[in-house]
């Protein structure tokens, strides 16, 4: 009789090349996205209490089922020998017991590969700042990160800590030495952790995700003190970044946080992934990218300026490198990796888009050969 998990079965049946994420919930058939499209695996019988109570209880502890049954929402990472790594979360839904499962390739992704401009590169390799990786759930974001720590790694000397939850791709030292560092496992709850990081002689510092006013603070002191800090955000572009920075905190502080923002930001990196052409091509990446200057510190400083970040973005991509959305998706376009239909339902202002591709407004420093 096989001693495979129930849930090792389960994952190699229903897991491929293009399968990112998996679904589990009482009720219903396992889901699967793949291509960036909900499946549902019509294969499999449909899902009941006790098949998910089975297949979690093979992957969590005791003190995580005690915390589980109180309520609580579960964080981890699973390993399927030899094919993958999964970022889990288990949660209740309808008074059930849920699951979903994102996969992370073994392979650290290389910056080359994600479909980044090539400023990423001079972004990771700032010696301090902020830099921020945002975007919806899905479109990459911890990819970018862990691509951005990968390269920093193979170009610098540098002491990396990061606080993770949990940790998605492992680093193995290159040229810097890497500390990783899961909540609830290497540190007792985010708190902890962010408040012991700098006894530890971090020259990089990963915060996995900004969350709360504690985070973002330790943030911008780690900046504010030299060192470089790498983090995300669940934003859409850069200028809707800033802002929620700024309004985390109490209105009598928000001055005091422009100006430390408009010193620290090093870049900002906001993401969309979108179907390929004739979906041949899997999914493609469309980049915004902010990158520090005395315009864009102004803006920011400025609340009255704010607004004018994108246009201060649309008019600095041959001295700085910065990009719109709708410049990154003009120039899919043009290269033919998305076609005309997705760019305009992504673009941020698909009437000025649209004139571009016609030709009626010049679009000669949208082009990024």
């Amino acid at each position: 009789m096989s001693d495979e998990k129930a849930i090792d079965k389960l994952l190699n049946a229903v897991l491929d090349d293009d399968v990112s994420d998996m679904h589990f919930k009482v009720g219903s058939k396992p889901i699967i996205r793949k291509s960036g499209k909900i499946v549902h695996v019509n294969e499999f019988d449909i899902m009941k209490v006790e098949h998910i109570q089975r297949i979690i209880g093979e992957m969590i502890s005791d003190d995580q089922m005690q915390k589980f049954a109180e309520g609580n929402e579960l964080d981890l990472g699973y390993l399927l020998e030899g094919k993958a790594r999964f970022r889990v979360n288990i949660y209740h839904q309808r008074g059930t017991p849920a699951m979903v499962m994102r996969k992370i390739p073994f392979e650290v992704p290389v910056l080359d590969d994600l479909g980044l401009p090539e400023v990423a590169k001079k972004i990771a390799m700032e010696q301090r700042g902020l830099v921020l990786v945002t975007g919806a759930t899905g479109t990459g974001k911890s990819t970018t990160i862990a691509a951005m720590i990968d390269h920093i790694n193979r170009n610098r000397t540098a002491h990396i800590v990061t606080i993770e939850d949990p940790i998605e791709f492992l680093h193995k030292d290159i040229k810097s030495t890497i500390c990783q560092r899961e909540v609830g496992i290497d540190t007792l709850d985010w708190s902890t952790g962010l408040k012991a990081v700098f006894r530890q002689d971090p020259d990089v510092i990963l915060i996995g995700e900004m969350r709360d006013v504690e985070s973002i603070s330790t943030a911008l002191i780690g900046a504010e003190t030299g060192h470089l800090v790498l983090s995300t955000l669940h934003t859409t572009n850069a200028m809707e970044t800033i802002s929620r920075i700024i309004d985390v905190f109490p209105q009598g502080q928000q001055h005091l946080v422009r100006l430390q923002l408009g010193q620290l930001i090093s870049g900002i990196i906001s993401q969309r992934l979108l179907p390929g052409r004739d979906g041949s091509n899997g999914r493609v990446l469309a980049a915004e990218v902010l990158v520090q200057s005395s315009t864009v510190n102004a803006c920011i400083v400025n609340p009255d300026k704010t607004y004018l970040l994108t246009e201060t973005m649309e008019n600095s991509y041959s001295q700085y490198g910065m990009q719109t959305f709708d410049m990154a998706l003009y120039n899919l376009l043009l290269d033919e990796k998305i076609d005309k239909e997705t760019a305009l339902a992504a673009a941020s202002n698909p009437t000025k888009l649209d004139l571009k591709l016609k030709g009626i407004e010049t679009a000669s420093d949208w082009r990024m050969d």
